[in-house]
């Protein structure tokens, strides 16, 4: 009969050995995938999908989306071309918003103010980038210098007067100007070939 040591030793079975999981690329597929799902929440359309099929009554989805928010630090964020996504993430965190978007005119007006945002993005920038310059004190005509080599000077208003933005620049020329030019020229050759 086997002694009680002996018994002991038998019994302990070997515990397999501890192995962490590493991706076989370095997670590069993880970091594509994410990067993709992240981009696609700048479309309140595909939020309202998410909506729609109860992806935000699902607690490890609504984990999912506190997780993702490691994308708003600056090592990451340099890969998001699509920057309102970061904003309908951090929406995204509230419930209020998250059944808000089930409904179809939620999305719409989502969609709307998005694309207003958009459309008057540049000039609002403008705005703030190229402030209009403080007007300058005129000062007094200097003395009459009797030389008739000078060019004229720049008239007072001319001086008060603010700098076009860049945008303002486009709407001075006409948009069929340059279009035309070449075509009319075209139309005159063949005229003069064909007497």
């Amino acid at each position: 009969m086997a002694s009680p040591e002996e018994i002991d030793d038998t019994s302990e079975i070997p515990s397999p050995p501890k192995t962490t999981y590493k991706d076989p690329d370095g997670g590069r597929q993880r970091f594509l995938l994410e990067l993709e799902f992240i981009q696609c929440l700048a479309n309140p359309t595909y939020i309202h999908y998410l909506a729609q099929n109860r992806y935000f009554e699902d607690e490890a989805f609504i984990g999912y989306l506190k997780y993702l928010q490691y994308w708003q630090r600056p090592e990451y964020i340099k890969f998001i071309m699509y920057p309102h996504c970061l904003y309908f993430l951090e929406l995204l965190q509230n419930p209020n918003f998250r059944t808000a978007m089930a409904h179809p005119a939620n999305k719409e007006l989502a969609h709307r103010q998005q694309f207003y945002y958009w459309k008057n993005y540049r000039n609002n920038r403008l705005k703030h980038i190229l402030p209009r310059p403080l007007p300058e004190p005129i000062a007094p005509p200097p003395p009459a210098v009797p030389s008739t080599s000078l060019p004229p000077a720049p008239s007072a208003t001319a001086a008060l007067s603010p700098a076009l933005s860049p945008m303002q620049y486009n709407n001075m020329l006409s948009k069929n100007e340059t279009r035309n030019m070449g075509a009319a020229a075209i139309d005159r050759r063949k005229r003069k070939k064909g007497t």
